[in-house]
């Protein structure tokens, strides 16, 4: 196993079959610093421009089309003391007669205290003006090249990942993507310091990270649509528009997890997953929303 520090040079708005920035073997770790979403990095210098310019792609050796890139997010270190959100929901998550109400949404700075490990605003609001947040890192964009030689945008998602915008997709995190291209070409950035679910301002707490990965193929494990782990939960991702479609996405996975992996009939799993499974929503803002089925570790069989 080899640790990499990867300074990237350029970035990309597309997740696609591009040439590779970097190559590692399977096991390896990545540590490398992210610029934010508007490209924007740790000494606020214009690097790229939106939205979510992305690092890579990493080429990691032994990677083919069937076989799963496994992401294990290990450690994420915010490295700027400034993030930005916009200031009011956006109009698809509210009543359409309501939507003629709201203010303009302006860009809104946030303090981040790398000390304390907490947020809070800059420039305080009335009502929430001794509002105080915990840091809770993650990782709004990241995957692997789609099938079929595509270059999809950056402010969406797809069954390759990309902007899903899930808050869960932090620090002690596993994600596992499809592959669809030779050495699955994983890219990564667009790093939240804290985001409510749903991202409905149309941000999280937009900064800078530094990010360790370690990046490993698991052969001979197709998947349709991404997966993750974290210690009390196992977890299937979909993304489509409208939510009821990327909720069906979600759910398949899961009930294919619980009968190839957990060797469950199908009638089995319907009786868990009906009584157990939980949904969070990553993401509503963007083109294709994000909607994560999800079964508590301690309701599953051994295997």
């Amino acid at each position: 196993m080899t640790t990499h520090h990867f300074v990237a040079t350029s970035f990309h708005n597309v997740i696609g079959t591009i040439p590779a920035a970097l190559k590692v073997a399977s096991g390896d770790i990545v540590i490398t610093r992210t610029i934010d979403a508007a490209g924007y990095d740790e000494e606020d210098v214009q690097r790229a421009t939106g939205p979510n310019p992305m690092i890579g792609p990493i080429f990691v050796e032994g990677a083919e089309p069937g076989d799963s890139l496994r992401v294990e997010i290990l450690e994420m270190t915010p490295t700027r003391d400034i993030g930005f959100t916009r200031s009011v929901v956006a109009a698809n998550v509210i009543d359409p007669e309501t939507v003629r109400d709201l203010p303009r949404s302006d860009k809104t700075l946030w303090e981040i205290d790398r000390q304390a490990m907490t947020v809070r605003l800059k420039e305080p609001v009335a009502g929430i003006e001794n509002l105080v947040l915990p840091l809770s890192p993650m990782v709004g964009c990241f995957g692997v090249a789609p099938s079929l030689g595509q270059a999809i945008s950056t402010a969406t998602s797809g069954e390759h990942g990309g902007n899903m915008d899930y808050r869960v997709f932090g620090p002690g995190t596993t994600v596992w993507f499809p592959i669809f291209s030779p050495g699955a070409l994983f890219f990564l950035g667009d790093c939240h310091a804290i985001q409510g679910d749903g991202e409905i301002v149309g941000t999280g707490v937009e900064t800078t990270f530094e990010v360790t990965v370690r990046l490993s193929v698991e052969k001979a494990k197709p998947m349709s649509w991404p997966r993750a782990e974290t210690a009390d939960d196992i977890i299937t991702v979909g993304n489509a528009r409208p939510l009821d479609q990327a909720l069906q996405h979600a759910t398949t996975e899961m009930l294919t997890v619980l009968i190839t992996d957990y060797k469950l009939t199908r009638v089995a799993a319907s009786h868990l997953l009906g009584q157990v499974v939980r949904y969070d929503i990553g993401n509503v803002f963007d083109p294709a929303y994000t909607v994560a089925c999800r079964v508590a570790k301690k309701w599953l069989p051994s295997r």
